[in-house]
């Protein structure tokens, strides 16, 4: 198969920056919702791009060019960062593959985890990472899963002491490790955490997000769609009237909506393996959010559906 080196050039249309393969224009898309990263101040587009399953397509050239065009679309449509784990299988050779092809777009945010239970090979999984990725150095490196937890928190903070890496954090998903996951937030001055939230699973409302507001870290958000399992149940369903009084044109739009309308919330990262959906997912972050009465009621909308 022949495959023709794309390089991204940046254009000068509108804000925010547009991005075009040479030769080609295009059209400038929406100015996304951006959120500050409490720890330093740093503006981001509040949807990122995760690779959970959606990247782990190996070496299947034509896959790996799929994969391309999903990264391509997400900058083109004012997306930052990428968040990937040694756990997604081949995701971080086809993030590479892609970052490469695309030319190493400069506004990359680097989103990697660490995920070992031998403490001692923390540093060396993050350099093997980084080299797949190859980029510089990490933005933010998260403890996946809470994994050994305390041995690599140490590592991470020392290599952000040294300028290694930007940001340090740690994550979980599905609901899962709550209690010392909060225990871990309020013990360790962390710039990020990661955990599950959406429209059905709103277990994070009553402590993780307020504790996140009050000990200023940012929040990043898996599982937006439940791996697609919420979006496929609702499919076919009428959305209501009134969705579109905040924008929402798709059932994927109106639950990102939902999940960017809590002020704790800094960026939720779908995953996906289509273009359109990069497209539709980057578009829920410009125009109005929900108050929380209308999040109430869109909650309750979906509940009895």
């Amino acid at each position: 198969m022949n495959i023709t080196r794309r390089t991204f050039v940046k254009v000068a249309v509108g804000s925010p920056m547009a991005f075009a393969w040479p030769g080609k224009t295009l059209a400038a898309t929406p100015a996304p919702l951006m959120r500050t990263i409490p720890s330093t101040g740093e503006a981001i587009p509040a949807v990122g791009l995760g690779t959970w399953i959606t990247f782990n397509v190996g070496d299947d050239p034509v896959l790996r060019d799929e994969c391309v065009d999903v990264i391509a679309a997400f900058f083109e449509a004012g997306g930052r960062m990428i968040d990937s784990s040694p756990m997604y299988g081949s995701s971080q050779p086809v993030t590479g593959y892609g970052l490469e092809k695309l030319g190493r777009p400069e506004t990359l945010i680097s989103a990697e985890k660490v995920w070992t239970s031998s403490a001692g090979s923390g540093p060396a999984q993050i350099e093997e990472l980084r080299r797949l990725w190859e980029v510089p150095r990490f933005d933010l490196v998260q403890v996946h899963n809470l994994v050994a937890w305390e041995a690599h928190l140490e590592t991470l903070f020392a290599m952000k002491a040294d300028g290694q890496i930007r940001y340090v954090g740690i994550t979980t998903s599905e609901g899962r490790r709550h209690d010392l996951f909060e225990d871990i937030m309020r013990q360790h001055p962390l710039d990020f955490v990661q955990l599950t939230y959406n429209i059905v699973d709103r277990e994070a409302e009553e402590r993780l997000l307020p504790l996140a507001a009050e000990r200023g870290m940012a929040v990043i958000v898996n599982r937006p769609f439940r791996q697609g399992a919420l979006t496929g149940r609702l499919e076919g369903e009428p959305l209501p009237d009134w969705a579109a009084d905040i924008g929402a044109g798709t059932w994927a739009q109106f639950i990102l909506k939902f999940i960017l309308a809590h002020s704790a919330v800094t960026v939720a990262i779908p995953a996906t393996t289509r273009v359109d959906h990069v497209r539709e997912n980057l578009a829920a972050a410009a125009g109005p959010l929900p108050d929380t009465a209308l999040c109430e009621r869109m909650a309750a909308y979906v509940w009895d559906l």
